[in-house]
């Protein structure tokens, strides 16, 4: 309605605003645990054993996951349910990693980049893990979740978390000249690399980097990093950049005859519900990111 449609404001929040009581969003709520987290943890379930992840593989009904989905889903920020679940989070929910308190974020920038988008969201104050943020940036420009064990280059996965994350920060609270600093470095980080090739050989980095999937969790690829790239370019005034042009049209190819877009893989693991028809299926929501990136794309050239 707003992205493709262009409705009136009026009209499209109208329709958010039903997200707490139906559908897919009055469901997440529906399992959220009386102390405001969902399965019991912040990243996994409670008594989830790596044993468990081995069998089953990476779950995603724990908080991290939950938040970050209610926010896609475009659940009012402002509104009651919103707010004492953010507050409630605040004051039981510890990170696996070290028991760090969840607004405090830890100590993986994939994670942390999710938590500023999330806590910005819905106004709560992240500005000290962005801090940390911007100061944890690789050489290379971008960001690595295994810096902490020594990497000292950055990945796509991890820079496309914490690039959402700043700039939702910055939509929500203003940019300034660090988080303008930090979120060029990453931008460009992805653009010298046209968004999936190796700098080395200009080969893919990554096949599945071209493979479409939703929800994307952590894992990257094209489509989520050029709607990144139209949403940053909005907020920034700015035309879309030239190094876009080869994973615009491997997005463009991947159209089908009905006009939609399919499912190409799904992540295992425990989930609270479907939200596709499954791998090889059309995706409404792959779909709706593919459109409205055209749509920016075709627009402005």
């Amino acid at each position: 309605m707003r992205d493709l449609l262009g409705l009136p404001e009026q009209t499209w929040r109208a329709e958010r605003s039903k997200v707490e009581r139906h559908g897919w969003g009055a469901r997440l709520f529906a399992m959220q645990d009386g102390d405001g987290q969902w399965a019991g943890g912040a990243f996994v379930p409670r008594d989830f054993t790596a044993e468990t992840w081995r069998d089953e593989g990476q779950p995603w009904t724990a908080t991290c996951w939950t938040l970050a989905q209610l926010r896609e889903f475009g659940l009012e920020p402002n509104c009651a349910c919103a707010q004492r679940t953010v507050r409630l989070i605040g004051e039981n929910a510890l990170w696996e990693h070290d028991g760090q308190p969840y607004w405090s974020g830890e100590v993986e920038e994939c994670i942390n980049g999710r938590t500023v988008a999330d806590g910005a969201y819905f106004g709560v104050d992240v500005s000290a893990i962005v801090e940390r943020l911007i100061h944890e940036r690789q050489p290379d420009g971008g960001w690595n979740c295994e810096r902490a064990n020594g990497s000292l280059a950055s990945s796509f996965d991890t820079t496309i978390s914490v690039l959402e994350g700043l700039l939702e920060y910055e939509c929500r609270v203003g940019p300034s000249e660090q988080t303008q600093s930090a979120r060029r470095s990453g931008e460009e980080y992805l653009l010298a690399r046209q968004l999936f090739r190796r700098r080395s050989t200009g080969e893919p980095a990554d096949r599945k980097y071209l493979e479409f999937s939703h929800p994307n969790y952590w894992r990257y690829d094209i489509l989520r990093a050029a709607d990144y790239m139209r949403r940053a370019a909005k907020f920034d005034g700015a035309n879309p950049d030239h190094r876009l042009g080869d994973a615009i049209e491997i997005i463009r190819a991947k159209r089908q005859s009905d006009g939609g877009w399919l499912a190409d893989w799904a992540a295992s693991g425990r989930r609270w519900f479907e939200m596709d028809d499954g791998v090889g299926r059309p995706s409404r929501w792959i779909t709706l990111r593919a459109l409205r990136v055209l749509k920016w794309w075709d627009g402005n050239r």
